[in-house]
Parts: structure tokens; sequence; C-alpha cells
């Protein structure tokens, strides 16, 4: 017997580890026989072996406790993208009042470093998950999150700010996201895909509450005190998730390595991870400059235009959940090929919306097909790697790769427009040929690597 079904069999509570001898229950061996008590010497290089007594039972499956842990991670998505999708509304103020001097690609780095750094982090926190300090990376994001808050609130300057809201924050959004989203893959099984949904829909709910909350709040208390009024909401929430998240899986007794060399080896995982880069990079833009677009393309009321952003973010919690019902029926990828598609086609439509009604419609539209994009990718990711072992270390290279699309699309189209005079044609045709892009790579992977 291998030590990997040594180790299989632990999971599944048949076996008791007690390095560096498994000792197994009756099960049959390769001539038909069975042997009792059958011991397995563990090799010491094993990433299987482990350093704990206690069997690993079979995930629970709902229940209190594992109910409880996707409470934990839908808060760390409340406070991670929900927090890093709501910098539209401060890249319109900034734009308007206090780095009203500066260029908008400038002030556009603010937020695309922010979710490059939180999506990218997962290269680095998934070893460190891995190693069992789960609570750990929530506390320091948390502490991360709610100080580069607090330090965004005193800042004036483009510097300041940068590196408060962009590289602070974006630092503990990137070590809340692996968490919130590994933590619940560990306690179900048949139930994953509606717990997985419903922890993802935190982000964008969080998306729509930040920037109302922000709306309403900044013009009576200012800005300083707006930024501060978020970061408590935040330390609040977070403070939920340090409580009762809880790692179900001991640790091995070796991390995994952040990078395999087969993965750059693999052609359907390059070619699916630059369809990523290409994807993410067009994906964004709308969201960071609806509210700019509004008020200065389409003429509508500064109170109206804020609320869009929410009307999008809002639409992508559907946008989440709904499409993981119709992978489940129709396959991921195709899915994922017939949603991006549509979100860069929309993104060319937008040119010809001038007025409030169409970008409502649009908002709604756009924001469900964006939250598919961004949540159906993963599901896509263990199809393509040829070791299930491997599956968070290829899952955080191709991150990686679609983060480095996130950090530059947005400054690349600040770089085209003019706000003044309210031309933003091509920024949108940039958008839509971004993401396009990346859809029609999605289908040729789908076409020539994924027939089956």
């Amino acid at each position: 017997m291998s030590s990997k079904e040594a180790f299989e069999g632990s999971t599944q509570d048949k076996g008791e580890v007690l390095l560096p001898v498994v000792r197994m229950p009756s099960k049959e061996v390769s001539d038909g026989s069975t042997q009792d008590n059958q011991e397995i010497s563990l090799p010491e290089n094993t990433l299987e072996a482990t350093i704990t007594e206690k069997p690993i039972g079979p995930p629970p499956d709902g229940g209190f406790a594992a109910w409880l842990q996707v409470l934990g991670a839908f808060l760390l998505f409340f406070n991670s993208w929900g927090i890093v999708n709501t910098f539209g509304v401060y890249q319109a103020f900034y734009q308007t009042s206090l780095l009203k001097s500066r260029k908008s690609s400038d002030i556009s780095w603010i937020g695309t470093f922010g979710a490059f750094l939180l999506v990218s982090l997962s290269i680095v926190s998934g070893p460190i998950f891995d190693r069992g300090y789960a609570r750990a990376l929530i506390v320091a994001g948390t502490f991360f999150t709610v100080f580069g808050l607090m330090m965004t609130s005193l800042s004036t300057e483009y510097y300041q700010l940068f590196l408060a809201q962009g590289v602070c924050v974006g630092l503990g959004g990137g070590l809340l996201f692996l968490p919130s989203v590994a933590i619940v893959s560990t306690y179900f099984s048949t139930k994953r895909g509606i717990a997985t949904g419903i922890t993802a829909a935190g982000g964008s709910i969080g998306s729509v509450l930040y920037p109302i909350i922000f709306r309403k709040l900044q013009p009576q208390i200012g800005f300083a005190w707006t930024t501060r009024v978020i970061a408590f909401i935040a330390l609040a929430t977070l403070s939920v998730s340090v409580v009762i998240i809880k790692s179900r899986i001991p640790p091995p007794k070796k991390a995994r390595a952040m990078l395999d060399i087969n993965a750059v080896k693999s052609v359907p995982f390059v070619l699916f991870s630059v369809a990523m880069f290409l994807g993410f990079a067009g994906l964004y833009i709308p969201i960071f400059y609806i509210i700019v677009y509004a008020q200065r393309h389409a003429n509508v009321e500064s109170d109206m235009s804020f609320y869009l952003l929410s009307i999008l973010n809002g639409a992508s919690v559907f946008g989440r959940i709904l499409p993981g019902i119709l992978a489940d029926k129709f396959g991921a990828m195709n899915t994922l090929c017939v949603v991006t598609v549509l979100a860069g086609a929309f993104a060319y439509a937008w040119i010809a919306i001038d007025n409030l009604a169409g970008l409502i419609v649009f908002g709604i539209i756009y924001g469900f097909l964006s939250g598919a994009v961004v949540s159906l990718p993963p599901q896509v990711l263990v199809k393509l790697v040829p070791n299930m072992q491997l599956v968070g270390t290829w899952m955080g290279m191709s991150l990686c790769v679609a983060a480095l699309g996130i950090l530059i699309g947005s400054p690349i189209a600040g770089t085209i427009i003019d706000v003044v005079e309210g031309h933003f044609s091509h920024m949108l045709i940039l958008s839509g040929s971004f993401t396009m892009s990346g859809g029609i790579l999605f289908t040729i992977v789908r076409l020539v690597y994924l027939k089956n």
C-alpha cells in the first residue's frame, strides 16, 4: 500500500496516524486477501505525513459548526473584496476633491494595486494556511485592513493614500482572501457549491453597503470620519471571524511548494491563465469608472451616480451564485466562456449609453456577468491540475497572473480618457477588447483541450 493510500484512509476515519507508522484496519490487499492492523512506514519526504495523532474524519457537510465557518468566511469576503470593490466611490471623490490635480490613471493605481495584492498574495498565504495558521492570517489581515483604513483617513497626499489604501489595505485583503476560500471547502462535500456561493456573496454585499455608507456619511461628517466608520465596521465584523474560524484539517509535516514548474509546461493551464489575465484586465475598468462616467459623460446627478456602483455590485451577488448552479448542469468551462464573451460585448455596448436608465440596466447586467467571471475560474482550474495535491499551488500561480491583469487594466484606461471633456469611448473599447479576448481564449481552451 502506498503512503498516499494510507493518508486517504486516515482522512476518512479509517486509520490512525502514529508517525512514523500508520496502523490501518482490515483492508483488502492486492492479492485479494485481508490483513489486519497492517503497518505502513511513511517516507520522510511525503507531503501527506501529518503531525497529529487524531484521525481526520470526512467533512461534516452541514451542522452548526460547518455553517458557522460559512458565516466567518462570508465576513472575510465582506471585508476583503467588499472594501476593494468600494474604491469606485473613492476614485470619484479623489477625482473631484482630495486629488483633483492628479490624473485619473494615477488615482486608479491606488485601487488596482490593492486588488492586485488581494489576489496575488494567495501564492504566499496558501502555504501559511496549509501549515495550520488560518487564525494567524485572519488576525494579521484584520490588523492591516483596519490600520490601513485608519491611515487613509489621515492622508492628504497621493503617496500617503497609495501606501495606506493601496498597500496596507491590499495586504490585509490578501491575507483574508485565501482563508475565506479554503476554510469552507474543508467542511463541506456535497453542499460545497452552495456554501462557497454564500461565502463569495459576502464580497458583493460588502461592495453594496460600503459605497452607500460612504456616500451617506461623507457629506455629513467628512471624508476622514467616514473612512474611520468603515474601519470600525471592518474591525467589528472581522473580530467575529477571528473568534469562530477554525481549521479542521491538521497541518502537514511539510508545506506545499509555492511554485510547480510542471504548471508552466501545461499548455491548457498557461492559456487559461493568460485568458484570466486578459479577462480581469478589462473586467474591472467599468467597476472603477462607472461613477465618473455617469457624472461627466451622462450628466447624472452626483447622489444617483454613487448608487450605480452599489447596483452593479448588488447584481454580482446573483452572478456569483446562479452561474454556479448552471455550471453544475452545463459545465463550468462552458458557462465561463459564455459569461466572459457577454461581459465583453456589454462593455462595447456601454459606448452607446448616455442616460441614467441605460446605466442602471447596464449596471445590473454587467454586475451579474462580472460576478460570474470572477467566481467560475477556480472550478475550471481543478480540471486542469493533474494531481489534486497540487490544486492550491496551481491555483495560486494562476491567480497571480490574473492579478497582473487587475493591476494594469484600470491605470491604462485612465490614461486614455478625458474626464474634463467627458470622453470615455477609448476606455470602453479597451475594456471590451480585453474581456472579449479573454473569452475567446477561454473558448479555445474549451474546444481544443477540454473536449470532454
